[in-house]
């Protein structure tokens, strides 16, 4: 089968080339670059040698349609128009915000303009009240909107504890510190080398992160209540990368021991979401290339609340990996294919 890619020059694009470069079912279709179209693969992504002779198409749904799936990789807000140019019966898989919140009003507060609708939600391993996991859907589906990367590192921690009761749904704190890819391969002179390395800063402080009704609505979806978040991203100076510190309220009657066994219990048979053995802590390092979530938790039996760290690649598991998690579940194809548990380390 021949997967499309468009916004394949930025690099949640170029790392779903890597991807698809060893997947043993699907090859790679037409690519699309907006402002690169024309320029060789190879000139956009050297780290893609072997296949750099591809030339970068324009990003119509002349071009995209002859492929078996579409991979939408573009910028906020740009995924809409091209996703209804694209045959009804085409499966797409958007790795933007487009089509991730069910509430219009959520939409044009965080982001602004006209709210295109709501696709299925593409968090493979999260659970439902009803018995279901993300992949019981998404399998189901010919239009899949893959979450964002804070929001994947926040919920696969958080929900499993929200679901069981043992911590509260509001006054929940999350800090969380990604990699200067998270923002994209457009210019900018915060991103510039001088500015980020040797330094960290906090940005969209305040409540007005994007992600913050994603997080909100996966979450009340998993434990069938209303969630709040007080959210705070912050730049790191590395490359790839989420490192995300969660805590809440502590529910009474829980433990330490009893938030461990329910995250454990949530994900003992997910391949990719990893809860590390007791006192071992995530690091970001040990999960670069790899489609994983490393979680652990702790209770602050000093301040009656649970801590849960989460460690992951913005780039894979919060982009391109769990974006070809999700292809692989609509086509029928085993879930982990052309995907690793492996980091990449030093």
């Amino acid at each position: 089968m021949r997967a499309a890619v468009a916004g394949a020059s930025g690099y949640a694009g170029g790392e779903l080339l890597r991807l698809l470069m060893s997947h043993p079912q699907l090859s790679i279709g037409p690519l699309a670059a907006g402002n690169r179209a024309g320029d060789r693969l190879g000139a956009v992504h050297p780290q893609l040698a072997s296949i750099g002779d591809i030339v970068l198409g324009d990003a119509t749904a002349d071009h995209l349609a002859d492929s078996d799936i579409v991979f939408l990789a573009l910028p906020h807000g740009q995924s809409a128009a091209l996703a209804r140019q694209l045959p009804a019966d085409l499966p797409i898989v958007d790795l933007g915000a487009d089509f991730r919140l069910a509430d219009g009003e959520d939409w044009t507060a965080f982001y602004g303009g006209d709210h295109a609708g709501t696709w299925t939600y593409g968090l493979p391993e999260l659970a439902y009240p009803d018995g279901t996991r993300g992949r019981d859907h998404v399998r189901e589906a010919r239009r899949v909107a893959n979450p964002g990367c804070y929001p994947t590192s926040i919920i696969t921690g958080l929900a499993p504890l929200l679901a069981a009761g043992l911590i509260e749904p509001v006054d929940i704190v999350v800090v969380a510190a990604s990699g200067t890819s998270g923002a994209g391969r457009k210019a900018s002179e915060a991103l510039l080398g001088s500015e980020v390395m040797g330094s960290m800063s906090a940005y969209k402080v305040g409540g007005v992160h994007q992600h913050t009704p994603e997080i909100e609505q996966a979450l009340g979806d998993a434990c069938g209540e209303s969630v709040a978040i007080g959210f705070t991203p912050m730049l790191a100076p590395m490359s790839r990368g989420i490192l995300a510190s969660s805590s809440a309220h502590i529910s009474d009657g829980a433990t330490a021991e009893s938030l461990y066994e329910a995250l454990h219990a949530a994900y003992s048979n997910e391949e990719f979401v990893i809860v590390l053995p007791p006192g071992q802590w995530p690091v970001t390092s040990s999960t670069y290339g790899a489609n994983t979530v490393h979680l652990q938790v702790a209770a602050d039996e000093r301040t009656g609340r649970a801590v849960v760290v989460s460690a992951m690649d913005n780039l894979v598991k919060g982009a391109a990996g769990q974006a070809l998690q999700n292809a692989n579940i609509m086509l029928g194809f085993s879930e982990g294919a052309g995907l690793t548990t492996a980091g990449v380390a030093p």
